[in-house]
């Protein structure tokens, strides 16, 4: 791998955790003020379904985590391991579209019922 790109993903990595932990701060304050007006699931669900708004937060959510994590998970691999080459790139990309498709999948169910 070329320092270049080795750059490009710490980048990458470092982008993803901002907006990451915005995402997360934003979803646990959302959780607590449902909590606090004592809504139901049921009326969570109204109130999602639908929102254009509420989907794109969570596919930024979601799309953080496909970047953050993967690429996390491979540096561990490399320290922790010694695992390296074209096995850990597969290994890795494999694990970014599985949480895409579980996490976007997870969006359009709650979006569109």
């Amino acid at each position: 791998m070329t320092k270049a790109t080795e750059a490009k993903l710490w980048y990458a990595q470092r982008i993803s955790a901002m907006v990451l932990a915005l995402c997360v701060l934003v979803h646990l304050f959302t959780i607590l003020y449902a909590l606090r007006g004592g809504l139901s699931a049921a009326e969570i669900l109204a109130r999602t379904r639908g929102n254009t708004a509420f989907a794109l937060f969570y596919v930024v959510f979601v799309l953080s985590v496909v970047v953050h994590a993967p690429l996390g998970l491979a540096r561990i691999a490399e320290e922790w391991l010694q695992w390296r080459g074209r096995s850990l790139q597969v290994t890795v990309a494999l694990l970014a579209a599985l949480l895409a498709i579980i996490g976007l999948r997870a969006v359009w169910g709650v979006y569109a019922g």
